[in-house]
């Protein structure tokens, strides 16, 4: 029987786990949260407490990818530390509304910026699913050739803010040292517009759980994906809270809030309509890059259901020559493109927080169950309990503010997953 392939290190971990998180928001997100806190030290402060957040949920999984290195990585651990049924959602939420919906957006926004950019006649939805057909056939070819597409778009990626952040530092204004630290006396409305804030910043570092999907594919699971996720996060946090502090610099607080597209903001400010347009290169290889990262790591969770019985037999099938599960990526490709032409990403990403972080929160969990049956791995979470506490917390309390703020597309979000209890019942039968 054709098995998957290990052909992946520590590199090839630490590029998955930031282009797991590092999509074409950090360019766009920096103004919600300016427009619910209004001095600089907060905005920043923001970012980075979210970052500490995503850390301790890094540490979390490292644990996790050391005791259970395992194919599906986040899809295993809600099976064996609960029940087959926990982990059988999660791969629905994945496939109808977490990643895919969120790969339609991206290669919605993929498509606009490349006609922008280009000048093409073509409509952006055939742009965007061009990109995908493309992609999808790059990770059918291996493994090695996936991950490489997704290492170099990656470090793209990182060069595009490192012009950001160098072009506002060199020959940006600073707009700092006018504001005082708070953003008036500390009170209960401060707090619930710093809890309101905090909730994209969760969101915006989401997705380095998805390089636990690929643990099948590492040479060293155990060790390749713990160096991954921890030097990813930190790439991570240190880079959002380098382009935040730029934002904040050139624009200030009041014109970070009015402006949408920040990043091109500070561009055109600094270098001028030239600016404006370099910002729109790195957009697009950003949101190419997340959709690459998105192709490569899904699809290993829908194999292993497949594998596991919960989903269609072909699904668990390997190419006896490039060693990938090439229907399972021919999947993902296919409801992508789907949702991208039908036009209603839109909709399905409103879903998505409250499903998400509600996984999130068990994976968490999760750790204490493992804790309890199986021997110490060579990596531990420091501070456990307390920190694995906190970020189970931290996540629970997403899904309640996001359920408070969108009680209708969140009970949809959850109806969707709801749902995917009679598709359980069917395969068990089956």
């Amino acid at each position: 029987m054709t098995a998957l392939a290990r052909r992946l290190g520590p590199f090839d971990a630490t590029m998955i786990v930031m282009g797991g998180i590092i999509g074409s928001g950090i360019f766009i997100n920096p103004y919600v949260v300016a427009r619910q806190v209004h001095t600089p030290w907060l905005i920043v402060g923001v970012w980075l407490a979210g970052g500490v957040i995503a850390l301790l949920g890094a540490l979390v999984y490292a644990e996790l990818a050391a005791l259970r290195p395992e194919v599906g990585g986040q899809y295993a651990y809600l099976r064996d530390a609960y029940h087959p049924a926990v982990a059988f959602l999660y791969g629905w939420a994945l496939l109808l509304v977490v990643q895919t919906g969120g790969m339609a957006a991206v290669a919605a926004t993929f498509g606009k910026y490349f006609v922008e950019l280009t000048g093409s006649a073509l409509p952006d939805a055939w742009i965007a699913v061009v990109a995908l057909v493309i992609l999808t056939l790059i990770n059918c070819l291996g493994v090695r050739s996936g991950s490489n597409v997704q290492s170099l778009l990656m470090l793209l990626k990182l060069a595009a803010i490192a012009a950001v952040v160098i072009a506002g530092l060199t020959y940006g204004r600073s707009h700092w040292s006018s504001h005082p630290v708070l953003d008036g006396p500390l009170s209960t409305d401060l707090l619930v517009r710093l809890g309101a804030a905090m909730t994209p910043v969760m969101f915006a570092y989401g997705g380095w759980q998805t390089a636990s999907f690929i643990s099948g594919e590492l040479k060293r699971p155990e060790r390749d994906l713990v160096i991954g996720l921890l030097l990813g996060v930190i790439g991570v946090v240190m880079v959002y809270v380098a382009v935040n502090v730029v934002c904040v610099r050139v624009l200030g607080t009041d014109g970070l809030a009015a402006t949408t597209t920040p990043a091109s903001a500070v561009m055109r400010s600094v270098l001028g309509e030239r600016g404006g347009r370099l910002i729109a290169v790195g957009i697009a290889i950003s949101t190419l890059g997340f959709l690459s990262q998105s192709m490569l790591t899904a699809p290993r969770v829908y194999y292993a259901m497949a594998a596991d019985g919960l989903f269609f037999r072909a699904v668990a099938r390997i190419h006896p020559k490039t060693q990938v599960p090439v229907v399972a990526i021919a999947l993902q490709g296919a409801v992508a493109i789907i949702i991208t032409l039908w036009g209603t990403y839109e909709q399905i990403l409103s879903y998505v927080v409250s499903v998400d972080f509600i996984f999130f929160g068990l994976t968490g969990l999760a750790l204490f169950i493992f804790r309890r049956r199986l021997p110490p791995a060579h990596f531990r979470t420091p501070a456990h309990p307390v920190s694995t506490a906190v970020f189970v917390l931290a996540c629970w309390a997403v899904v309640a503010t996001t359920i408070a703020r969108a009680p209708v597309n969140s009970a949809i979000g959850l109806g969707i997953v709801a749902a995917g209890l009679l598709a359980y019942l069917i395969w068990r039968r089956r």
